[in-house]
Parts: C-alpha cells; sequence; structure tokens
C-alpha cells in the first residue's frame, strides 16, 4: 500500500494545477470554476456526464443568467434546449426550480439542515435532492436522471449503502464546494472535507479495482464509500484529494 500512495500522492502534486483545466484536458470544473454561484456551479455538475468534452460544449452554451430571469423568459430562451437524456422541458424546469430556491434559500444552508444531525454527507445530500424534487414538482426520466432520486432508506429510516447509485456527479459538486486547492474552489462553510465521499464514475471504479483500493465487483454507493475509508488510509483528513487523480490516471489510461 506504500507504493500506490507514493504513487497517488505524486499524481495528486502533479495534478493540483490550473493546467489541469483546459480546452485540451476539458473537465466541467473548467466551467464551474468561473463562477462562484452555488447554483450556477451545481448546474455544471449535475449535467456532467457523458463525454467530458462534449459535456463542456454544452456548458459553455448555457446562459446562466436566465437564473435571475422571469419565468417566460427562461421559457422563450430555452425552448431549443436539449442535453442528451434532458429535452428542453426538463432544462426549463431546473433552471425554473434553482431560481425559486436561490429566492429563498442557499443550497449550503439547506445541505447543513442534513449534515449538521451526525455529520452525514449522504442525510445532507438527501435533503437536497428532495428539496429540488419539492420546489420542482414535476416528473420526467430525463428530469429525474438530472437531479437524481432521493436515497432509498431502509424500514427504520436509515439509508441504504447497498442498492444506491454513487451519486457521482453530487459528490463532485461537493468536492468542488468543500475542498479549497489550486482546482476545487471551497466556497462551502460548515463542513470538513474529511467527510467527503469519493466521486466514483467508471474511471476511478476501474483504477481503484487495479489498484487494489476495491475489491467488490458493484458500481454502487457502497464502493464509493469502501474506497473513500480506504483513502482514509492515507489522509485521513482529506482523502477526497485523491479523486482527481484517480479520474486522470483512467481517463488517460496510465494504468
Amino acid at each position: 500500500m506504500n507504493n500506490i500512495k507514493e504513487l497517488l500522492n505524486k499524481e495528486v502534486c502533479d495534478r493540483n494545477n490550473d493546467c489541469e483545466l483546459s480546452y485540451d484536458k476539458p473537465d466541467p470544473l473548467l466551467v464551474a470554476s468561473r463562477y462562484s454561484d452555488e447554483y450556477i456551479i451545481l448546474l455544471c455538475a449535475l449535467f456532467a456526464y457523458g463525454k467530458a468534452s462534449l459535456i463542456v460544449k454544452f456548458l459553455d452554451t448555457l446562459n446562466f443568467d436566465l437564473l435571475n430571469a422571469s419565468d417566460e423568459i427562461i421559457d422563450k430562451e430555452l425552448d431549443n434546449c436539449y442535453y442528451r437524456f434532458q429535452n428542453s422541458e426538463d432544462i426549463k424546469v431546473i433552471f425554473k426550480t434553482f431560481k425559486r430556491l436561490k429566492q429563498s434559500d442557499s443550497l449550503n444552508n439547506i445541505f447543513l439542515e442534513g449534515y449538521k444531525k451526525d455529520k452525514s454527507i449522504l442525510e445532507g445530500l438527501d435533503k437536497v435532492i428532495t428539496k429540488i424534487h419539492e420546489v420542482a414538482n414535476y416528473k420526467s426520466q430525463g428530469f429525474t436522471f438530472l437531479v437524481s432520486s432521493p436515497l432509498k432508506r431502509d424500514k427504520e429510516g436509515n439509508i441504504k449503502e447497498i442498492g444506491n447509485a454513487p451519486y457521482k456527479r453530487w459528490n463532485m459538486f461537493l468536492r468542488w464546494m468543500v475542498r479549497k486547492d489550486n482546482l476545487d474552489m471551497g466556497l462551502w462553510s460548515g463542513v470538513d472535507k474529511k467527510d467527503l465521499l469519493l466521486p466514483l464514475d467508471t474511471h476511478t471504479f476501474k483504477v481503484s479495482q487495479k489498484l487494489g483500493l476495491l475489491t467488490r465487483k458493484t458500481y454502487d454507493l457502497k464502493s464509493a464509500i469502501l474506497i473513500t475509508e480506504k483513502l482514509k488510509e492515507f489522509d485521513g483528513e482529506d482523502p477526497i484529494k485523491y479523486d482527481f487523480a484517480l479520474y486522470r490516471i483512467g481517463q488517460e489510461k496510465i494504468l
């Protein structure tokens, strides 16, 4: 494990710089990092699925000023806007929903309502997702895929680790907002970076298996938690600092 720690620490040092965010090496953070508005940044995270270059290309077309516009203007401006699984109606609804949420509360506050009970990232996450669905009052496959469903719970009301998706885009958003370095923006307060969970995607999943950080073969929330626990052996205070390095190792096929 010492060799793996050395490899990852070196990758973190190499990757933790502005050169990693460019149109030659696209990542949704390239667009998100231009803003300090948590609602704009969350939009960048939620649309971050698919090929990285196409994600950035789509995000560059969005007019985030619409979050301050009337419903009529939002409808008009986004009438022909779509992205993969989201049609124009889905995108209109998410803009209108975020506009209404932005007028009433901050995402940071909503998250803290769940998180502060047991310092649970999952409870905080569930609070935000549930709130978005309540305000939107809208259902479609594209919208549910974009926002995710509230987390599944057992009969006692506890969040289940098994059977839930990894919530990659949400955990990536939390990484951006909680951690502060040359990549991540650290705009939120009240959340400890040691509580963050790995934003598990196909790259970090496969690399973690190759490195022996994960023996489990199922791509789900349980695997994200297990890898995070393993990374805490390397840095208990900031385990998710390794996320971007793991992602780039997989993306660039270094292993």
